[in-house]
């Protein structure tokens, strides 16, 4: 996994399961973030990609 698919699946997978809501299993976000940043992701790439898949939706 390339660390912009990582991004892709950590801003996907939070946006499904984080939120106010979180009526999922919240660790299904956060696995996936800290598989980005393990590719060397930043918070400010997973938010910004977050924006762009809203914006997409």
């Amino acid at each position: 996994m390339t660390k912009e698919q990582a991004i892709a699946e950590a801003a996907r997978e939070i946006l499904a399961h984080g939120g106010p809501l979180a009526l999922t299993d919240p660790h299904i976000g956060l696995r996936a973030m800290s598989r980005a940043l393990e590719l060397g992701a930043t918070h400010d790439d997973i938010r910004a990609e977050m924006r762009r898949q809203r914006e997409e939706a």
